[in-house]
């Protein structure tokens, strides 16, 4: 899988103004996005996006909670509520859930090259759960800078320049990333952007 020109420029810029690894940035992007930015969108070009109706619930109350859950975009049930498969199809979901209540849907949404989510948006420096899906709508760049301010929250880049992929792999994608084999993804993904970007290979 290649890497395109805007992703690989996108890291080096926000390595240079953050100081977090540009391979650190592309391997994440690679495993949570395959390094893609941006998915059409109608006429327009928007990040990729994952609605997650669950923690959209938690988010609400009285009113807004019945509202979303007859909607079928809300459930206490983690799963309940699927995502489909396009990303067209996901802007809708989360246009009908933001109608409701836009916070709690930026929120409850994991947003760009990284899938970082929106409720982390107060550790991340943002105003707000909006303001941080407004820079990940701007750019590569932009959807980078949030995943350096996520990867700096913690020892992820150690963890990546020690080959300890189990480490990393348990703090960016939580106790059940074997599951998945996140682990040895990362790590394939830490080669490959290494190479892409002319860094040291671990």
């Amino acid at each position: 899988m290649s890497i395109s020109s805007e992703v690989l420029d996108a890291a080096r810029a926000v390595e240079a103004r953050r100081g977090v690894r540009a391979a650190a940035l592309v391997a994440a992007s690679l495993v949570e996005t395959n390094a893609r930015a941006f998915a059409p969108v109608g006429e327009r070009r928007e990040p990729l996006i994952r609605f997650e109706g669950h923690y959209f619930d938690r988010l609400l109350d009285g009113d807004k909670r019945r509202i979303a859950r007859l909607a079928g975009l809300s459930s206490p049930r983690a799963g309940a509520i699927r995502n489909p498969a396009g990303q067209e199809a996901r802007w809708r979901l989360l246009s009908q859930a933001a109608a409701i209540d836009a916070e709690a849907a930026f929120e409850a949404t994991s947003w760009g090259l990284g899938q970082v989510m929106g409720s982390h948006w107060r550790k991340l420096g943002f105003a707000g759960a909006g303001e941080m899906a407004t820079r990940a709508r701007q750019s590569a760049e932009g959807q980078f800078d949030i995943v350096a301010r996520f990867l700096k929250t913690g020892p992820f880049v150690e963890r990546l320049e020690r080959a300890d992929w189990a480490g990393f792999a348990r703090l960016y994608n939580g106790p059940g990333f074997a599951a998945n084999g996140y682990d040895g993804k990362i790590a394939s993904a830490w080669r490959q952007a290494s190479r892409a970007l002319g860094s040291p290979v671990v």
